[in-house]
């Protein structure tokens, strides 16, 4: 039987050793590290200059741990043994100064970058050598994390999509992100990084697409059973292109009103994309203030009651103007709010008051 020479298996297991510790990495995807978004690559770029400031520390702690673990050893007699030693100034220097400059320098990195790369912060360049030309303004796309799907709401086009979203390269997205439920995430990892989607709040993204491609967005927060089939398409596309993707989607779709939001929110799995023609006015601001449904208050009403002290008569007639010699105010709200059967005597008497 021929055996190979001992060098041959040796390289042999070197490189089965090295194809094992790749093979784990076969299936990653680096576009975090390089995003084609402005936003997305500064991002990519801290987590780069972060991660060599880091290593500046642990490479050298490392290999001196080895160093001293193979210099000390009980088997090296010619290593200097020194049982009363406690203390040396360039030592303490040393190892006191390198941790302190490196935290000083992620400080101010982090510092200037929290700033320069807020979400909420309206983008004043499209890349590294091009500032926003005077006069832009962002494409407004208002995003609602539904169970188990996207809804994309285009309020300057007035149409909206079910898992599919498009934007113009070089042109800056403002995002305007709330959910139906439960909290959520949405993150494009091309575009920039992921943000909260919470019902009853908005939350806000600004960020620029570089480069025409199809890039995938998902939702980043486990938010039930279809969570790992929220999944949509971001197209960065040219203008024009852009422009005929919303003509497509004012020629294909139905309009969306209040009654059909209402059946698109009830929970479902893998949903296809959708395009609406059109959409109801003021159809995100009720979902924002979950007042879809005509038959409850919105939010936005209610904290304006809360604002005035509550459902008493006081708050009720601060909200209304008052009538010149009636000190009351408004006992039609009143009215209106409880009936003479439910309603204790201080209302009875306001109602029969009423004119």
């Amino acid at each position: 039987m021929f055996l190979p020479p001992m060098t041959t298996l040796k390289s042999l297991c070197r490189r089965l050793l090295a194809a094992a510790a790749l093979l784990p990495l076969a299936g990653c995807n680096t576009i975090l590290l390089n995003a084609p978004g402005d936003v997305a690559a500064q991002q990519g770029n801290l987590i780069v200059v972060s991660t060599l400031l880091m290593l500046l520390i642990i490479v050298p702690v490392i290999a001196l741990t080895l160093l001293f673990a193979w210099r000390y050893r009980a088997s090296n007699k010619e290593a200097t043994y020194k049982p009363d030693w406690d203390h040396s100034t360039q030592l303490e220097l040393l190892i006191w100064a390198a941790p302190l400059l490196i935290i000083i320098a992620l400080g101010a990195l982090t510092w200037i970058s929290t700033h320069t790369l807020d979400p909420y912060r309206p983008l004043d360049r499209i890349s590294a050598a091009k500032p926003v030309p005077a006069g832009t303004k962002p494409l407004v796309v208002e995003v609602v994390a539904l169970d188990w799907k996207w809804l994309f709401l285009y309020p300057e086009q007035n149409i909206a999509t079910v898992n599919e979203l498009a934007a113009p390269v070089d042109r800056p997205i403002q995002f305007k992100i709330t959910a139906s439920t439960v909290m959520n995430s949405f993150y494009i990892p091309a575009l920039a990084g992921q943000i909260y989607a919470m019902p009853g709040m908005e939350t806000s993204l600004h960020a620029v697409m570089n480069s025409p491609g199809e890039y995938e967005g998902f939702s980043a927060n486990y938010s039930g059973a279809g969570f790992s089939g929220m999944r949509f398409k971001f197209h960065g596309l040219s203008e024009g292109d852009f422009e005929r993707w919303v003509q497509n989607a004012r020629n294909s779709g139905s309009p969306l009103d209040r009654p059909d939001y209402l059946q698109l929110e009830k929970p479902s799995e893998r949903e296809p994309v959708r395009h609406y023609a059109s959409v109801a006015p003021g159809l995100y601001r009720a979902i924002l203030n979950r007042c879809v449904d005509t038959d409850r208050m919105c939010m936005d009403e209610m904290m304006a009651i809360d604002a005035a002290g509550g459902l008493g008569l006081g708050s009720v007639e601060a909200l209304l103007p008052r009538r010149k010699g009636d000190l009351r105010g408004g006992p039609i709200v009143a009215s209106a709010m409880c009936t003479a059967d439910s309603a204790g005597k201080p209302w009875n008497t306001a109602i029969s008051l009423a004119p």
